[in-house]
């Protein structure tokens, strides 16, 4: 007869399960966060039926969860998490349970059945220029807030930097007399981007007088350090930081939830592509492994693509012939 498993099981395998990811698999921190947020929705949704033994999850139970996420209303408040969203977790949670198989903390994978939903491939939908002028003239820059808000914006803009590599941005990294910025992108791999000359202004007069004000002894509880881009405590500024001041500069702008941080990437890797960069290049600045990743970019350029054909080609807009 089998041992009872011990009353805490479920906390006991989840607390491997991070170890494992963290360690054995080396995955990076915003990786892991995501990772233990979903679990943490799943440990909620188990103990909430009474199971505590990831042996004793079955496949239903697992379905019954994926119904429950794709009913779950999102962050922003609409009704329904995104498919993309119950895809993640429910990768977690099959990442969970195939670690348990593994290590003999379950005889069995209730996911083995259970499909996330399809995703379709994301297509991204830039600001236009216009808007993305609208957006860098939002912030009140007449402050260290404002200053600091407007070069983030340049340089999001500018280089197309994740929001992670953004907030990690030091000192150090910036060597604005040659307008280059050095960025630690995914799997640790640094890159070297250029700034324009707006983006590299702005960087610069935040500096001088807006930095300082946010790191001024007495200023704040934070410690600056070497953080470029610092919150009103005089620390590093956080993605959450970011997402909020882009979020009120795109309100400001009157462009409403379609800017986020990630919104000036695509953005910036469309409008490159539209004025005829070289797609490579456009792969080395957004930091890709993979040029099919830069390449979906050349799909939003389509409208411009019809205009070029409708211009040149000879027997585009011939008449039909009756």
């Amino acid at each position: 007869m089998a041992e009872p498993a011990p009353p805490d099981a479920l906390a006991d395998a989840l607390d491997e399960h991070a170890s494992y990811l963290s360690v054995e698999r080396g995955l990076r921190p915003n990786t892991l966060a995501a990772y233990r947020r979903d679990l943490r929705g799943y440990e909620r949704f188990l103990r909430a039926r009474g199971v505590t033994d990831p042996d004793a999850v079955t496949p239903a139970v697992v379905a019954d969860y994926a119904t429950t996420l794709r009913a779950a209303p999102r962050d922003d408040g609409a009704s329904r998490l995104a498919p993309a969203s119950v895809a993640r977790a429910l990768v977690a949670v099959r990442s969970f349970h195939r670690f348990c198989l593994d290590e003999a903390l379950s005889a069995h994978d209730p996911t083995d059945d259970v499909s996330p939903p399809r995703v379709a491939a994301g297509i991204p939908k830039p600001l236009s220029e216009p808007e993305v002028e609208a957006l860098l003239a939002a912030p009140v820059a007449d402050g260290p807030r404002g200053r600091r808000d407007r070069a983030i914006l340049e340089v999001l803009y500018a280089a197309g930097v994740r929001i992670s590599e953004l907030v990690g941005l030091d000192r150090a990294d910036l060597d604005l007399d040659r307008g280059v910025v050095r960025v630690l992108g995914k799997g640790g791999k640094e890159r070297l981007v250029p700034l324009g000359r707006p983006a590299r202004a702005a960087v610069e007069g935040y500096l001088a007088a807006g930095r300082p004000e946010l790191a001024r002894p007495g200023g704040g509880r934070g410690r600056a350090g070497d953080a470029v881009f610092l919150n009103a405590r005089g620390g590093r500024l956080t993605r959450q930081g970011v997402w909020a001041l882009v979020r009120t500069a795109g309100s400001r702008a009157g462009l409403g939830e379609r800017v986020y941080p990630h919104v000036l990437r695509h953005s910036c890797a469309t409008h490159m592509v539209d004025r005829g960069a070289d797609i490579r290049v456009v792969q080395e600045l957004l930091g890709h492994a993979s040029l099919s990743t830069t390449q979906v970019y050349t799909q939003v350029s389509a409208a411009r693509l019809r205009a070029v054909y409708d211009a040149a080609h000879p027997r585009s807009r011939a008449p039909v012939p009756q």
